[in-house]
């Protein structure tokens, strides 16, 4: 009796002491145990698929969901609700439309050009039945890039939202002469050329399509493109496989979602985070969704006491706009538990907390197309995401030294990358392989291959190159510092360089141009700027350049400042400099170069003086 009161009081002092040690040393190591469990378990999953070469997509997930619970609302739009069953219904109308006419086939690429309505995803679930890939269309994107993006998917066919018809009439020509056919979301048209779907889906039958149209045997089929801005200049089309799709789907889960969750989404449902984190997500669940036309600041806390939200998605302005809103009473009233999304800064999540609360903010890293994501599932303010030794064990990355200057990574006399320090800045790097695979763009190999980084560490091996510019600290949590290369963040957007730069060309009076993303206090992201020199003979002209990017740019794209150079700085390989230009930004007093400003009520570049520079920065002056 005395030996086993013995024996059990050395092993409580045993298990005590191994408390102790790992709460002071290993402080996170039960919640990075379970929520990697979470990982391996899903990734099983996963690879079931591939061996059995049965996947359950996205899409079979909802007609399961939709059998399963019917009457369970999926959808919440501007006070309307609608289950499971109807929207699963309306997409099998639009399916059969489409059946009907004989026009589409299994394996058809089909353009999506609409606004965030119960629509989008009846006319998407619909042409997924069929076995089409779809391909999301930025609704800001101007006429020249609308036409690219049909070159670069292949499709032949553009569903558009009644309300953006209209913006298509400089180019419905062109799209008949490639022989493109354009449906619109109405019951009727008066344009001939334009075929109406609203009329033709009251006629249809909701019996769903043949299930074999929309099965997939690969996870490595595309079942959607995606338009991302990058550093060739035109809008890339990522091709989203099932399998990068699937993964979306599983983030809200990951971080605790359940099926009694309603989430808010205001973010546009031709970006992945709306449509596979948000959409993908809520159907993963089994939850309600609430769709928000367009983010209201306003609004925002309404709708979320409206319909008892617990999630909401997010990027780092929608928050910052949150905290920007007067102070109300009753800020802390509501149901929102979680916040998931990216690009939280610092002190905005922390005015985020004292303002609305201890919500859960989930901040995680990924870009569209790419082959890595973190999560910072611990919710440790300014993180991005978090990392870990079996982490790195699955997924292969690394931080390499970048040279801000010359705009390119630091190699070495053997010809290959270096770490960087524990805690250092450097370029991000994820290694291609079985469990990270890249799938490019669609059109030219050439894209994919500008992604790609060869003989980084070793003769043959392959990364793609996200570039961005992280670092990870000593408790292994990843931080977001900067973006390099020709690409910037503006109002939630990435704004490419290049696409400015070609626009800006074709202005008479512009011999060259230099776009950057320059710092603005206060603001998330970079405010575009251009450097640019004006041809021999010609004179600046404020009016002009501004009714230029007015018609040509989308409101993200427009350079809010302009600098005159009488020369350009180039790297040792002619490249154009940003580096100075953007760490001298936009003020008058320091810069003495002549520099203007984009103003709306003025409907011209105006002279930037330190007057309207001081508005700028106190926040008079809203962006």
């Amino acid at each position: 009796m005395i030996f086993s009161l013995g024996s059990l009081t050395a092993l409580v002092a045993g298990v005590f002491s191994v408390h102790v040690v790992q709460k002071q040393f290993f402080p996170y190591f039960w919640k990075d145990f379970f929520y990697l469990m979470k990982v391996i378990r899903y990734g099983a999953r996963l690879e079931i698929f591939k061996l059995n070469s049965k996947v359950v997509t996205v899409i079979d997930t909802f007609v399961q969901q939709a059998e399963r619970i019917p009457n369970k609302p999926f959808l919440m739009y501007e006070g309307i609700s609608y289950t499971y069953q109807h929207i699963n219904e309306r997409s099998n109308k639009v399916a059969n439309v489409f059946l009907e006419q004989g026009k589409l086939k299994k394996g058809d690429s089909v353009a999506l050009l609409m606004s965030n309505e119960p629509d989008f995803i009846c006319v998407w679930f619909g042409l997924i039945k069929l076995g089409c890939s779809v391909a999301f269309l930025n609704t800001n994107i101007k006429s020249r890039s609308l036409l690219h993006c049909f070159n670069c998917c292949g499709a032949k066919t553009l569903v558009v939202g009644a309300d953006l018809l209209d913006s298509l009439e400089d180019i419905l020509p062109s799209l008949q002469e490639d022989s493109i056919s354009v449906w619109a979301v109405k019951n009727q048209s008066s344009r001939l050329e334009v075929q109406t779907l609203l009329d033709k889906m009251g006629q249809a039958s909701a019996k769903p399509p043949p299930p074999a149209l929309r099965a997939a045997t690969s996870l490595k089929a595309a079942t959607l493109y995606i338009f991302t801005s990058g550093t060739t200049g035109l809008p890339k089309a990522a091709v989203i496989t099932h399998l990068q799709a699937l993964k979306a789907a599983a983030g809200f889960w990951a971080y605790g979602g359940c099926r009694d969750d309603v989430v808010y989404i205001p973010l546009p449902l031709y970006h992945s985070a709306a449509s596979l984190v948000g959409i993908g997500g809520t159907i993963e669940l089994g939850a309600t969704c609430v769709l928000k036309k367009k983010f209201s600041a306003s609004q925002f806390w309404n709708d979320c006491r409206k319909y008892d939200v617990t999630i909401f998605q997010y990027i780092g302005e929608v928050c910052r706009y949150l905290c920007n809103q007067p102070k109300a009473e009753g800020e802390k009233e509501h149901k929102v538990r979680m916040g998931v999304g990216n690009g939280l800064r610092q002190d905005v999540w922390r005015e985020f907390h004292q303002r609305f609360g201890e919500i859960r903010m989930c901040e995680l890293y990924g870009s569209t197309e790419g082959n890595l994501c973190f999560m910072n599932h611990i919710g440790k303010i300014g993180a991005v995401g978090r990392s870990n030794f079996f982490y790195k064990l699955l997924f292969k990355y690394d931080l390499v030294r970048y040279d801000m200057v010359r705009d390119e990574p630091v190699r070495n006399k053997q010809g290959f990358c270096e770490h960087v320090n524990r805690g250092e800045t450097g370029l991000l790097l994820s290694r291609i392989g079985p469990t990270s695979p890249f799938f490019g763009y669609a059109g030219s190999k050439e894209l994919t291959e500008k992604k790609l980084m060869r003989n980084v560490f070793v003769k043959g091996d392959v990364y793609f190159n996200t570039g961005d510019l992280m670092a990870e600290d000593a408790e292994d949590f990843i931080c977001f510092k900067d973006r390099v290369g020709d690409t910037f963040r503006w109002k939630g957007e990435n704004v490419a360089t290049t696409e400015v730069t070609e626009v800006l060309g074709l202005v008479d009076f512009i011999q060259e141009a230099n776009v950057y993303g320059v710092e603005v206090p206060g603001n998330e992201g970079r405010a575009g700027m251009a450097a640019m020199i004006v041809r021999t003979g010609y004179e600046f002209s404020g009016k002009k350049l501004f009714d230029h990017v007015l018609q040509n740019l989308p409101a993200y794209s427009r350079p809010l400042f302009v600098r005159l150079q009488e020369s350009m700085e180039m790297t040792g390989t002619f490249k154009q400099q940003k580096f100075n230009l953007v760490k001298s930004g936009f003020n008058p007093s320091i810069i003495c170069e002549p520099l203007y400003f984009l103003d709306y009520t003025e409907k011209s570049y105006i002279p930037l003086t330190d007057r309207l520079y001081d508005s700028i920065l106190s926040g008079k002056l809203k962006l």
